[in-house]
């Protein structure tokens, strides 16, 4: 089975040509790294890239994703994404179709982590959620053969322990994984219901969504976690973020990019906010 594109068409484009398109530009465009992906030395380990619509977070995104295809490629992509409708945390075992083609799911690899982790293979949570499927037109663009092993992470797990069950099965495993978590970062205005500042809207945002940002680059995942809860955070993969850091080792954490909606479309009355992130 091959789980169809739910957003196509919404958060990206539905044609081939006017996706690559879309790729390319952001890539090229102001606010994203300015060329294309070219070959380099560099390592990723990890990634958190955002799930948006294209036209706000594909430049940012274009950063993540860049550093990813220059690198070397793993043997698979685990992807960790929110679950936006409330479904628990689970597996998906099937191949994941986008306009650029298919993506093949390592089932043998998701099966195993399953069995290691106690957490379910469940497809059909996964048939409508976005925050995975946006990431992957962009895989597609940057690579030419990679696998994936898709895990949706949500509120029913205690998130550190999943995530050490997570990375204990990918050490006995003996692959080359690569973990890659979807999420937008602060999600402000009253579309959102979370307006704690009325003035200086930018700043303010920049300034919450750094507090968050300090936390992931000093790899702090308690840290991190309470300070979603202390601001009442509206980062809405906060949890998948978690376990991408309980799970990854990692020299280094670096920021190379950070802006929010409101500076696309020059209005901050309701924006979010955009973060890419490697471990290396």
């Amino acid at each position: 089975m091959t789980r169809p594109p739910v957003v196509a068409g919404q958060f990206y484009e539905d044609s081939p040509e006017l996706l690559r398109q879309q790729i390319r530009d952001s890539f090229l465009h102001d606010l994203g790294p300015g060329s294309l992906p070219s070959k380099s030395n560099e390592s990723v380990k990890a990634a958190i890239a955002p799930h948006a619509g294209y036209v706000f977070s594909g430049p940012c995104a274009a950063w993540a994703y860049k550093a990813i295809a220059e690198a070397q490629t793993p043997e698979v992509f685990l992807m960790l994404g929110p679950s936006h409708s409330g479904y628990n945390t689970c597996f998906s075992s099937e191949n994941w179709s986008t306009p650029l083609g298919t993506v093949s799911t390592d089932k043998d690899f998701v099966e195993f982590l399953a069995a290691k982790t106690g957490i379910p293979i469940d497809n059909s949570s996964h048939a409508r959620e976005h925050s995975i499927e946006v990431q992957l037109p962009f895989l597609q663009f940057g690579l030419t053969k990679f696998k994936i092993a898709p895990l949706m992470v949500s509120h029913d797990i205690d998130v550190h322990q999943a995530a050490s069950s997570v990375r204990k099965a990918i050490v006995e495993s003996k692959k080359k994984v690569c973990i890659i978590a979807s999420s937008d970062f602060t999600h402000y205005g009253v579309n959102y219901g979370y307006m704690p500042f009325s003035s200086n809207k930018k700043e303010n945002m920049y300034r919450l969504d750094q507090g968050a940002i300090d936390c992931i680059l000093a790899r702090k995942t308690g840290r991190f976690l309470d300070y979603v809860e202390d601001k009442k955070q509206t980062i809405c993969g906060y949890l998948a973020i978690a376990m991408l850091l309980d799970a990854v080792e990692s020299e280094r954490a670096e920021l190379l990019k950070y802006y929010t909606s409101g500076d696309v479309i020059h209005d901050y009355s309701s924006a979010v906010g955009y973060a890419a992130i490697v471990f290396r």
